[in-house]
């Protein structure tokens, strides 16, 4: 009868245990998450790793895991649930990305607070202001990014017969394409290239961005939001997660404060701006403490 009522005692304990885990996500030290990063995006690797250091190291969690990947597939991966969240969607620009997923994925209220920009640029020691204007230069291509982003298509398909433009769309690697700009702004040679703000390239060069006027980008030449995407049962099973999420914000001085600490190195770059910067994130983790007792 002892035995009995012992064994009874240890299967009410686990029946217990689990009922108080299942609430608010689980324990701090059994959650994880999955975040996306696409490649080439910084303000999307800054975002990602300023949140896996805060979420582990303030909100306990055991393990936020950055995986990087293609923006198609990261945008997919949230959709699955292979991933839990992408913190960096553009609206208008990701648009078509988002109606593919549907329902899969909840989207966020903007996170960035600054203005965005988008399109074709030039170094300021060139004497040219719109991109029609390229013809009249000794420039043979346009150094561009990832085959996966949408100006990766839009200028091929639309700027370069809109202006009949006599450059060749050249893609590349983010980094890549940084490289060749840094070695062509350091020799004062002409060149075009596809610039982005937020991104620490604002601070490191005196460019301008082309203007556009026949519109050939299209809704590129309109400022942007930027999102977070998390999968829809992200909500319901780790709120606190959820509530961290959708609690971030950054300006974009923070965002291109951060990018310039070491843009080799966001998860350094992010260690070392929270050091003088904890009144900034320390909303964040409020709301999240909010949502795990609740």
């Amino acid at each position: 009868m002892k035995a009995s009522k012992k064994l009874l005692a240890v299967i009410l304990a686990l029946v217990v245990g689990a009922v108080v885990s299942g609430c608010g996500g689980g324990s701090p030290e059994s959650r994880d998450l999955n975040l996306g990063v696409a490649t080439g995006w910084d303000e999307a690797a800054v975002v990602a790793n300023l949140s896996k250091i805060v979420m582990e190291e303030d909100l306990d969690y055991g393990e936020v895991r950055l995986q990087e990947l293609e923006l198609g597939p990261v945008i997919q991966g949230v959709a699955s649930g292979d991933l839990d969240a992408y913190q960096d969607i553009w609206l208008p620009n990701h648009q078509a990305q988002i109606d593919e997923v549907g329902n899969d994925v909840v989207l966020l209220d903007p996170w960035y607070d600054g203005t965005t920009e988008f399109g074709i640029g030039v170094p300021y020691y060139m004497n040219i202001t719109t991109i029609p204007e390229l013809n009249e230069t000794g420039v043979t291509e346009i150094l561009g990014i990832e085959p996966g982003a949408i100006i990766s298509e839009r200028i091929p398909d639309s700027v370069i017969p809109t202006y009949n433009l006599n450059q060749e769309y050249v893609e590349s690697s983010t980094p890549g394409m940084l490289s060749e700009v840094d070695r062509r702004y350091d020799n004062q040679e002409e060149f075009a290239f596809v610039p982005w703000r937020p991104h620490w390239m604002n601070a490191r060069y005196n460019f301008k961005f082309l203007e556009d006027p026949e519109d050939a980008l299209g809704d590129l030449n309109d400022g942007a939001t930027i999102q977070s995407i998390v999968n829809e049962d992200l909500p319901d099973d780790d709120p606190v997660a959820y509530a961290f999420l959708d609690a971030v914000t950054l300006t974009e001085e923070q965002v291109n404060e951060i990018e310039n600490i070491n843009p080799n190195d966001y998860e350094e770059s992010a260690r070392t701006w929270l050091e003088d910067n904890r009144d900034v994130v320390q909303p964040w983790i409020d709301a999240a403490r909010e949502a795990e007792e609740s």
